[in-house]
C-alpha cells in the first residue's frame, strides 16, 4: 500500500507540473481529448495501464 501512495503521488506531482509549465498547450490538447469518442479513450487508457504493469515488473524484476 505504501508503493501506491508514492506512486499515486509521484503521478498527481507530474501531472501538476505538466499543467503549471504548460498551461495553454494543456488547455488544448484536453479540449481535443473531450471530443474523442469513449470507446477509444478506454481503449487508450488500457494500453496505458497494461504499459505501465510492464515497466513496473520490469523495473521490479530486473533493477534488483
Amino acid at each position: 500500500m505504501r508503493d501506491f501512495g508514492s506512486a499515486l503521488g509521484l503521478m498527481l506531482a507530474i501531472e501538476g507540473l505538466a499543467i503549471a509549465a504548460f498551461t495553454e498547450p494543456m488547455r488544448k490538447r484536453m479540449a481535443e481529448v473531450s471530443r474523442v469518442e469513449s470507446r477509444r479513450l478506454r481503449w487508450i487508457g488500457i494500453g496505458a495501464a497494461a504499459i505501465g504493469v510492464a515497466v513496473v515488473w520490469a523495473v521490479r524484476g530486473f533493477m534488483l
